[in-house]
C-alpha cells in the first residue's frame, strides 16, 4: 500500500468516524456528552489535516459518504458506547497501516493518531488491546 493510499484509508474512517459520532452524540448520555464532543472534535481535525495530506501527497481527497451503515443498531446509550468504541478500532487499525505504509513525519502523525484512538477505545469499552490496531485484524 503506497503512502497516498493509506492516508486515502485513513480519511475515508475519518469521514465514517465523524458519521458515527453523529448518532454516538444523539444517544450518548449527559455523563459522557463531552467525551463524545472531544472525540468528534479530534476527528474532524483529522479529517481536514488528512484531507491536505492527500492534496500535498499530489492526490484528490475522497468525498464523505452521505451516510454510513452502522455496524448495529443504535438506539441507546449502551449502544452508543459500543458504537464509539468500534468507530475508535477501525480508526485505530487504518491508522496502524498508514504507519507501515509512510516514514518521517507522517509516519510520526500517524502513529499520534493511533494512540489517540486506541485511548478513546479504551475510555469508551473499559479495556484495552495489547496490539492496537492490529486486534481488529485476527
Amino acid at each position: 500500500m503506497s503512502a497516498l493510499e493509506a492516508v486515502q484509508a485513513a480519511l475515508a474512517a475519518e469521514h465514517a468516524a465523524v458519521y458515527g459520532y453523529g448518532v454516538v452524540g444523539a444517544r450518548i448520555g449527559a455523563v459522557r456528552r463531552a467525551e463524545a464532543v472531544a472525540a468528534d472534535a479530534g476527528h474532524r481535525s483529522r479529517r481536514d489535516a488528512l484531507a491536505r495530506t492527500v492534496r500535498d501527497l499530489g492526490g484528490t481527497p475522497a468525498a464523505s459518504a452521505a451516510a454510513y451503515a452502522l455496524p448495529f443498531p443504535v438506539a441507546d446509550e449502551e449502544s452508543a458506547v459500543r458504537l464509539a468504541a468500534e468507530l475508535e478500532d477501525g480508526v485505530a487499525a487504518v491508522y496502524s497501516d498508514l504507519v507501515r505504509a509512510a516514514g518521517g513525519a507522517l509516519r510520526r502523525e500517524a502513529a499520534g493518531a493511533l494512540r489517540e484512538a486506541a485511548v478513546r477505545a479504551v475510555r469508551w469499552r473499559g479495556s484495552g488491546v495489547a496490539f492496537p490496531g492490529l486486534a481488529e485484524r485476527s
